[in-house]
């Protein structure tokens, strides 16, 4: 353990008094107090307005020095099951009484980059102070316009990366895909227009999709062996022509995620499965359903489950635990425990609000679909009726004009909302056929708004900004962004939450008010949305050898009602800027990521 000791001495020597008192031989607790003692004097300084460090870098001083407060609370070491103090007193002084796990090259990044925020020293700020501060008037302006010019052009080289659905020759490649594809099933331009068409040859099996695109040995391995184990994987004939013929993911790579598994996540599946002690549920939504098809978080607005599966799966699904396969016969919600469900609702006067989601409500014929809306629209106390679906950009061949009239006749301006709500997951996904299928609703007045689910398929440097422009053009607002859920089976999908908050600062703050509408949030288990952007929403608690982040998330009604907390162990910062090097990533762009928390 020498040379960790070595390098966790060679960044203590960023802060002297921090690596006088680590190294002193005195007791643990005492060095707990006079480290505290060491940054409220450090905190005291700064606001002693220090003329040494810049006014953005008194921020980042101030929040490092709150944060590694935070980590010195006994409590926190309490619910994260770990001293950071303990451990770097271990590292040391060559301890056994804490974790004999060694330290990764996270955890020292970790620490150095936290200890540089302490003094102040960052280095992620430029020299030299804008031009336009020196001057006022008119001159000031020319040269702050200057300069906002020149964050749009760089934000620009960025978006340009990004090939949307809509380019034209994106759209010639794809009609090549779908000439392929009508080939291979013998079918007409005809058939393919029609959505039941493409939901009964749904691509279900390796050997298929393998003759259809060109696939890596691994995806085929994985969905032999999805397939196999009963996980539920398919494709629509239309998605599939997303798809770029090659296997090397250099555009597609996004849209490929989204259903082909990787092997770990199908490992990790059957290990799910197989153990009788780990539940799948990760939202646990056995504990929020007061019925069978209802799940209900918040005071006014429930959840409705009429069908448990999709015209296919993602990857990440958060039901993926309850799905049986994609398009099951046996996934609609029994007539009896939907007459219950619906009962329930209706003799519970405080809700107002009620999404339909599932699985895909969409997969109900028409006059299902009527019926549905029909008794909830009887139902005097339900204001807005949400209908969460993805076939704008599955299957868009489903939204079609009688669709579209049957769900109008229940949006009574003044007296009752219909909303859509869809899920686009990148710009490569935006067609001209998900556009007309979106304009055929807002033709009625129908809003189509957008749930993102952030992941490292869409978290490059404005990647999901390019996203949001593409939609806001199309008719759709974009509404959520999620951070994925912390399932160990898509534990490659997720990203770190500072780059949520990074990308929401640095990115989406450059885009217009009416495109950055979006709330970025985080799933707690149990009980709901917490808001990202806001600390008081939750705390860093700890950094853990393998340095992944450790927080505590609050419940929403923080203010309002005596709810538990929620501990949350994330994805190293260091190991997603390692993936994104990998992926021909710049990572000296997103160097400010450490200074979120």
């Amino acid at each position: 353990m020498e040379k960790y000791k070595n390098r966790l001495l060679k960044i203590l020597d960023t802060a002297p008094a921090f690596k006088e008192i680590m190294t002193s031989g005195h007791p643990l607790e005492n060095k707990r107090k006079r480290i505290r003692d060491f940054l409220a004097d450090r905190l005291a300084f700064i606001f002693s307005d220090d003329p040494m460090i810049e006014p953005l870098e008194w921020v980042v001083t101030r929040d490092a020095i709150g944060i590694f407060l935070a980590m010195l609370s006994i409590r926190n070491e309490k619910l994260a099951g770990y001293s950071l103090l303990q451990y770097m007193e271990d590292l040391i002084h060559g301890n056994n009484s804490g974790s004999s796990e060694k330290p990764s090259p996270g955890f020292f990044a970790e620490l150095e980059h936290l200890l540089r925020g302490i003094i102040g020293k960052t280095g992620i700020y430029p020299v030299n102070i804008p031009a336009f501060v020196k001057h006022e008037g008119r001159k000031a302006a020319k040269l702050r316009s200057s300069d906002l010019s020149r964050m749009a052009r760089t934000a620009q080289k960025f978006l340009d990366r990004y090939p949307s659905g809509l380019d034209k020759s994106v759209i010639r490649r794809r009609s090549i895909n779908k000439t392929r594809i009508l080939k291979h099933f013998g079918a007409t331009e005809l058939e393919w227009e029609d959505w039941k068409w493409h939901v009964k040859h749904l691509i279900k099996d390796a050997d298929t999709l393998r003759a259809l695109v060109k696939l890596t040995p691994e995806d085929y391995q994985a969905v032999k062996l999805a397939r196999e184990q009963r996980i539920p994987f398919g494709v629509t004939p239309y998605y599939l022509s997303l798809m770029d013929h090659e296997a090397d993911r250099a555009r597609d790579y996004a849209v490929r995620a989204q259903v082909i598994p990787t092997l770990n996540y199908v490992e990790n599946m059957i290990r799910g499965k197989e153990s009788s002690e780990h539940s799948m549920d990760f939202m646990l939504e056995r504990d929020t359903s007061p019925i069978d098809g209802i799940t209900r978080r918040y005071p006014m607005i429930a959840i409705l489950k009429p069908v448990l599966t999709c015209p296919q799966i993602c990857v990440y699904c958060q039901r993926n635990w309850e799905i049986e396969d994609v398009h099951s016969s046996g996934s609609i919600l029994p007539k009896d425990k939907l007459d219950k469900a619906l009962e329930w609702l209706s003799d519970t006067p405080e809700i107002n609000e009620v999404l339909i989601t599932g699985g895909d409500p969409f997969l109900l014929s028409n006059r299902r679909i009527e019926s549905l809306l029909s008794r909830l629209s009887k139902i005097k106390h339900i204001q807005r009726i949400r209908i969460g679906t993805r076939t704008p950009v599955t299957v868009p061949q489903r939204i079609t004009e009688s669709l579209v009239r049957t769900i109008n006749r229940f949006h009574v301006p003044g007296k009752r909302e219909i909303i859509l709500v869809t899920h686009f997951e990148h710009p490569y996904e935006i067609t001209p056929q998900s556009m007309a299928a979106v304009q055929k609703f807002r033709r009625y007045g129908i809003a189509v708004y957008n749930q993102l689910v952030y992941t490292f398929y869409n978290s490059r440097k404005f990647e999901a900004a390019a996203l949001r422009l593409k939609l806001r053009l199309i008719g759709v607002t974009p509404y959520y962004t999620f951070n994925t859920k912390g399932k160990d089976e898509t534990y490659e999908f997720r990203v770190p939450i500072a780059r949520l908050l990074q990308e929401q600062k640095e990115e989406v703050r450059l885009l217009p008010g009416t495109v950055r509408t979006d709330e970025i949030v985080f799933n707690v288990p149990g009980l709901g949305k917490n808001y990202l952007r806001a600390l008081q929403h939750h705390n860093l608690i700890s950094i853990l050898p393998d340095g992944r982040r450790v927080y505590e998330f609050h419940p929403w009604e923080e203010k309002l009602a005596l709810a538990d907390t929620y501990v949350y162990t994330d994805v190293s910062i260091h190991d997603y800027l390692r993936r994104l090097k990998a992926a021909g990533e710049d990572t000296s762009h997103y160097r400010t990521i450490w200074y979120y928390y």
